[in-house]
């Protein structure tokens, strides 16, 4: 729920939840106990800057960042769910198809249901299969869940999902960034591809389109002249989609 691709609360990892679902003040059990800590802190006898570990700075740095969390995009919070089977990709996939958490929450709640046909549409959608259908129903299906994801979104503001531009030089193409990049990082550089309307992969396949190589690239870079796949370094990439460098980055000489 934490972890960097969902909320990412800095100062907030595995060891303090641990630490904060046996404090007898701040009781955090779910979810949504995080972003009710400051009100606790607030009404509470004892505050967190008392607490072993803590002081008035840090303690008001992680209320800080839980704040600063409450807003958040469709993609990240159906990841942070921690649905069997949903890994980034397919939160991303189910966010795109159904644009705002309302929708894709009465679909789930459908799915969940035995509803035929939202079962088939959630089906159909790329990177989405029984597996990950069966999933989906099994989480929504329990009690548990549905209060836990309901005291959630109580605390939050979702952000609806950005759609891909479904015309751009790499729509519909599935891309590997393989090396150093330089003027971005990779997580950028996946971001700007995708919502260029193209799929970013991990690893080089006939499905394969383009490569984006920068120094050290290495067995990628060996794959993909095997099938033989065209290759551009990162100053062509930006080339290719008529931006200049660091134009999303706003700065250069990052690798990722």
């Amino acid at each position: 729920f934490v972890s960097r691709k969902a909320f990412d609360i800095d100062g907030l990892g595995d060891k303090q939840i641990d630490f904060f679902y046996d404090d007898p003040d701040f009781r955090v059990r779910t979810p949504a106990d995080i972003f009710k800590m400051a009100e606790t802190n607030t009404g509470g006898l004892k505050k967190l800057k008392d607490k072993e570990g803590f002081g008035e700075v840090s303690a008001n740095n992680l209320f800080a960042a839980i704040e600063a969390r409450r807003t958040i995009p469709l993609d990240r919070l159906i990841f942070s769910l921690g649905i069997r089977h949903v890994g980034e990709a397919t939160a991303k996939t189910l966010a795109r198809a159904y644009g705002t958490f309302e929708a894709f929450h009465d679909a789930a709640l459908k799915v969940a249901a035995g509803d035929e046909e939202a079962g088939a549409e959630m089906d159909a959608l790329e990177e989405i299969g029984g597996a990950v259908l069966t999933a989906v129903a099994r989480f929504f299906s329990e009690e548990h869940n549905l209060r836990l994801v309901e005291d959630l979104v109580r605390e939050l503001t979702i952000e609806p999902a950005e759609q891909p531009l479904a015309s751009s030089p790499v729509s519909g193409q599935t891309i590997v960034f393989t090396g150093s990049l330089e003027q971005m990082t990779r997580d950028e550089a996946k971001a700007m591809a995708e919502a260029l309307g193209a799929k970013v992969a991990g690893s080089v396949s006939k499905k394969t389109d383009l490569v984006v190589a920068g120094p050290g690239a290495g067995s990628k870079l060996k794959k993909a002249a095997e099938l033989g796949v065209e290759v551009i370094d990162e100053d062509a990439w930006f080339e290719r989609i008529g931006r200049s460098h660091g134009a999303e980055t706003g700065e250069s000489g990052k690798s990722g």
